[in-house]
């Protein structure tokens, strides 16, 4: 059971290139995997994100359950990264978790889809560590993508 999975942040880009980026690599379907949708960027806060994407012929499914939890986010910022991967780990370990892996898993079955959340780089993203999770279960190694 593959599936062709992706990784993409929002930091820097516009929402013109963020969606070039989705499209040009062929995804179906975006999965938000911000614990809290909302950004300082109106154009990427879940409910306009959601109608750009749709009328750009792209799927959006927000998933809660596979964002970083308050306490990993304060760990993070604190720069307690043992804290951080602990209180994800948690997070993706706990029912919610496994349903959103689930549901993530069951959306790669019908097409290519792509975790997104806000670091341009995924090495300083939980989306990586997310990413790790959904490929121990069956699914392709990510593909990161950028956008300008």
């Amino acid at each position: 059971m593959a599936g062709e999975l992706c990784t993409i942040g929002y930091e820097r880009a516009s929402l013109k290139g963020f969606i070039a980026a989705l499209k040009a690599a062929g995804v179906a379907t975006l999965v938000d995997v911000r614990d809290r949708p909302w950004s300082q960027r109106p154009e990427f806060r879940r409910d306009e994100l959601r109608k750009a994407l749709l009328a750009a012929g792209l799927g959006y499914v927000h998933i809660r359950a596979l964002g970083n939890p308050e306490e990993g986010r304060e760990a993070a910022h604190a720069g307690d990264m043992e804290a951080y991967h602990r209180a994800l780990d948690a997070r993706l370990a706990s029912n919610d978790g496994q349903k959103g892996l689930a549901r993530t898993v069951e959306l790669a079955g019908k097409g290519p889809i792509c975790l997104m959340c806000y670091e341009k780089d995924p090495a300083h993203c939980h989306r990586a560590r997310v990413a790790a999770a959904l490929v121990r279960i069956g699914l392709d190694e990510p593909r990161h993508l950028s956008a300008e």
